[in-house]
């Protein structure tokens, strides 16, 4: 089986209980779907499994030429600020041939933004559904 082109690498931080990664599973359901032909990817920063840098090792064996990193991080703190930069620079370094990108936290889209605050007025009670 050919590699894809290309991944994407959804980047959690990962917690003690199981559970926790269920929300991240959907949304990279979702993207498998809607990204045919690119392969989807969970890594995490701690507490779970795959980790950052064991999931760029698995698609750089592969032969994945280009990968983009999507921190799942609700806004720029300490781990995506210094930790993030640390583990792509160590996997760049580890897989010269093996391209990474890596996007703002999802938290700081304004489109994210206006989901969450859509979903919070539709929250309250009395609150017409969001479509």
């Amino acid at each position: 089986m050919t590699a894809p082109a290309q991944a994407l690498v959804l980047f959690a931080h990962g917690a003690r209980d199981a559970r926790w990664r269920e929300p991240f599973e959907r949304l990279q359901q979702k993207l498998v779907a809607a990204l045919p032909g690119c392969d989807v990817r969970l890594a995490f920063l701690e507490l779970m499994s795959p980790l950052l840098p064991d999931a760029l090792a698995e698609l750089a064996a592969r032969g994945v030429a280009e990968v983009t990193v999507v921190p799942v991080f609700f806004g720029q703190g300490g781990h995506i600020r210094r930790d993030l930069p640390a583990l792509i620079d160590q996997c760049r370094q580890a897989y010269p041939g093996l391209r990474i990108h890596c996007a703002d936290a999802v938290g700081e889209s304004d489109a994210v933004l206006e989901a969450i605050a859509a979903y919070c007025v539709a929250s309250l009670p009395g609150a017409a559904p969001a479509s």
